[in-house]
């Protein structure tokens, strides 16, 4: 089964080998099982920088299992591990700590999505809480944090103080979600964020810097083809030369 913070099954489906799947209800960890989840970040460090990376990332958003144990909707915990905000951070903490012995705090980053809301995610008060997270992350002089400032369906909602959030960290604040040329180029300018971030724009674009530089027009990511287990909507978008000619 799988596992979570706690054994609350969300509505909604699985991508499946043999396609969309309803979710199943996980089973909680139990707290003498979490040292061995710290352990396999440890491997994954350790196996990246093995494989010649220049960092490394540790994903605490969209709803995977660092994030359920931030937020209070899926973290019912009565352990060291769950109730507070602290409490809740504990596990993205040492994680953390595993991964930086491995690699340094300048190498690592960290993924939040503070409002993300796809597969039932939710919390009372993400301002709040997100705010604990990010002091807590101040001790450690990460490269920076990764926040996400829409939800999985790529909507801004609701009323979160992103720019609060951004100076709450001691670091490079990057943002992502939704960002066009324009927009990425004023939120630097005007300090709302020191860094930017493409995710479907660049599936959809091989040579987005370049055409970032350009001005030039972009392809269009194809969602029908996401999660689509080969190359179509991956490795056949074209660069902006291959159109011309």
């Amino acid at each position: 089964m799988p596992v979570a913070p706690s054994a609350i099954q969300p509505h909604g489906d699985a991508f499946t080998e043999n396609g969309l799947k309803p979710f199943v209800k996980p089973r909680a960890l139990e707290t003498d099982e979490i040292p061995g989840i710290i352990g396999q970040y440890r491997r994954a460090a350790e196996n990246a920088l093995m494989a010649g990376f220049d960092g490394v990332e540790v994903h605490a958003a969209n709803g995977y299992l660092l994030d359920q144990f931030l937020r209070d909707g899926s973290n019912f915990r009565t352990d060291e591990y769950g109730g507070s905000r602290v409490n809740r951070s504990r596990l993205l903490i040492e994680v953390l700590e595993a991964v930086i012995g491995i690699w340094g705090a300048e190498r690592v980053g960290v993924r939040l999505s503070p409002i993300n809301s796809f597969n039932d995610m939710s919390d009372i008060d993400q301002q709040a809480t997100f705010g604990v997270v990010v002091n807590a992350l101040n001790r450690f002089g990460l490269a920076y944090i990764h926040v996400v400032e829409v939800d999985m369906a790529g909507k801004a909602r609701g009323s979160f103080d992103w720019r609060k959030l951004g100076n709450a960290f001691d670091g490079p604040y990057m943002a992502n979600g939704g960002y066009d040329r324009d927009r990425a180029e004023y939120s630097v300018e005007s300090r709302s964020a020191d860094l930017i971030s493409f995710g479907a724009p660049f599936l959809a674009n091989p040579d987005l810097p370049a055409r970032l530089a350009l001005g030039a027009p972009l392809n269009k990511a194809g969602p029908e083809t996401f999660y689509g287990g080969d190359g179509r909507g991956y490795t056949d978008y074209p660069a902006q030369e291959d159109k011309a000619a």
